[in-house]
């Protein structure tokens, strides 16, 4: 069984502004845009959604090559569950 990581590991190696970030701070950063994007609806929230759609793509490809196959998979899950609320935020009333 593989040993739990850290909450105050680094998120990513090297040196750019993510590497030091708290993982926790992320978390609630990305949990705060998915609420308030899903509690605005309407367009102003598909927005909120897709900028957050578009920063987890961006970090998916970036680390697209040190993930295992599992983890591209659920991750990839994520993304595209992401943008279908998106657009169900726009579209249902």
């Amino acid at each position: 069984m593989r040993a739990r990581r850290s909450t105050k590991a680094k998120l990513i190696t090297g040196d750019g502004p993510l590497s030091r970030m708290p993982p926790i701070a992320v978390f609630i950063v990305v949990a705060a845009l998915f609420v308030v994007g899903v509690v605005v609806r309407g367009v102003p929230g598909a927005i909120v959604l897709g900028l957050l759609a578009a920063g987890i793509a961006v970090m998916l490809a970036a680390t697209w090559g040190a993930l295992a196959p599992v983890q591209r998979f659920g991750r990839a899950l994520i993304l595209v569950l992401l943008i279908v609320i998106a657009v169900s935020v726009v579209l249902v009333k």
